[in-house]
């Protein structure tokens, strides 16, 4: 059976992209083992400034605007709310905290993602202020997920079958089992470590932990970011995370993290007690070593792609480099600097 291209995932990488792909007329099959991966488990956070530093993410005057018009695209096609924009509130918790948000408000290339937000928030413990982030909000992955399976489904564009690496044949043309695909392009999240062609790439995995809450007290209505999150669902139920856990490349949650989540909240919000604790999922983010996405074809092997390595920003980065790849592949475009794998020298890439 031939196809145009081949996805190996359907976490947020594989969906997005294969949507991409489709609506450019792409014959596009998407093979998934069928366990739960880390997209399910993220939080879908949108936030433009990041870290301690208060760094705007690199490219984000391209990526914001692609992803808005992306979910927007999505919601208006499937009548379905993807992404819910909500303000943040940053909790300084350091004078030089303090003293980094004192000068970003001064600088003109921040002023339409920080404010100044002066408010006393009821509730919440912040001595040393807040900082409001803006255009900010979260995905609802699982939702999004299970909408792209149901479409790619209805387009005969998807499979449950794991990859076995041995079964792809490269002469005399590309083949996997019955499919003749003209490219493979691998979405593999963390699982990506084990791949042949792109293992050895400096993948940087993370486990990260979430808590999904329930509390009969009143709470914020923003996200609160405290070197964990916050994120409120509705009147009673909220979510807290993630833990950062780098190197360690297990799903099962632990009793300490979801203690460490626990004391990190009421320490900021000590109303919210009691709280009930109604989910604990764990997931290994896709991280990499340069906190880049890695995108391109393999040096030896062109028919051979990665899309994958979006860490904690897949929500925000995915769509507009799912764009800028069926582009490349289209030859209408080239990939950024920045994201191409082509910034490794070919060390990273022997077989």
């Amino acid at each position: 059976m031939p196809v145009d291209v081949l996805i190996v995932g359907q976490g947020l990488a594989g969906s997005i992209l294969a949507w991409e792909l489709i609506q450019q007329q792409f014959r596009v099959m998407v093979i998934d083992s069928g366990d739960e991966n880390a997209s399910q488990v993220a939080a879908g956070l949108i936030n433009p400034v990041t870290g301690q530093r208060l760094v705007k993410t690199n490219d984000i005057d391209d990526l914001l605007p692609a992803a808005m018009a992306f979910y927007r695209q999505l919601a208006e096609t499937f009548k379905q709310q993807f992404f819910t924009p909500l303000p943040m509130l940053r909790i300084l918790r350091s004078l030089r905290e303090q003293e980094i948000a004192h000068r970003r408000l001064s600088d003109i290339a921040y002023q339409a993602f920080l404010k100044n937000y002066q408010m006393d928030v009821s509730g919440i413990n912040s001595p040393l202020g807040f900082l409001e982030q803006q255009q900010t909000g979260y995905l609802r992955t699982g939702l999004l997920l299970e909408t792209m399976r149901e479409f790619l489904l209805a387009n005969a564009s998807y499979r449950q079958a794991r990859m076995d690496y041995a079964e792809i044949v490269f002469q005399p043309n590309l083949r996997w089992r019955d499919l003749q695909p003209k490219h493979i392009v691998f979405c593999e999240g963390h699982h990506a470590i084990q791949n042949p062609w792109f293992g050895k790439l400096p993948f940087q995995p993370v486990k990260g932990q979430i808590i999904s809450c329930h509390t009969d007290n009143a709470f914020p209505e923003q996200i609160l970011n405290y070197g964990n999150w916050f994120i409120p669902l509705d009147t009673q139920h909220f979510k807290v995370g993630a833990t950062f856990e780098p190197g360690i490349i297990d799903t099962k949650p632990t009793e300490q993290a979801r203690q460490r989540l626990l004391q990190g909240l009421i320490k900021v919000c000590p109303g919210l007690a009691p709280i009930k604790v109604i989910a604990h999922q764990a997931g290994i983010r896709p991280a990499t070593l340069d906190k880049q996405p890695f995108i391109g074809p393999h040096p030896r092997y062109p028919n051979l792609h990665v899309f994958n390595g979006f860490g904690a920003k897949g929500s925000l980065a995915i769509p507009q480099c799912a764009r800028r790849f069926v582009a490349a592949l289209q030859q209408k475009a080239s990939l950024p600097s920045y994201c191409h794998i082509q910034r490794y020298d070919q060390t990273y890439f022997t077989v």
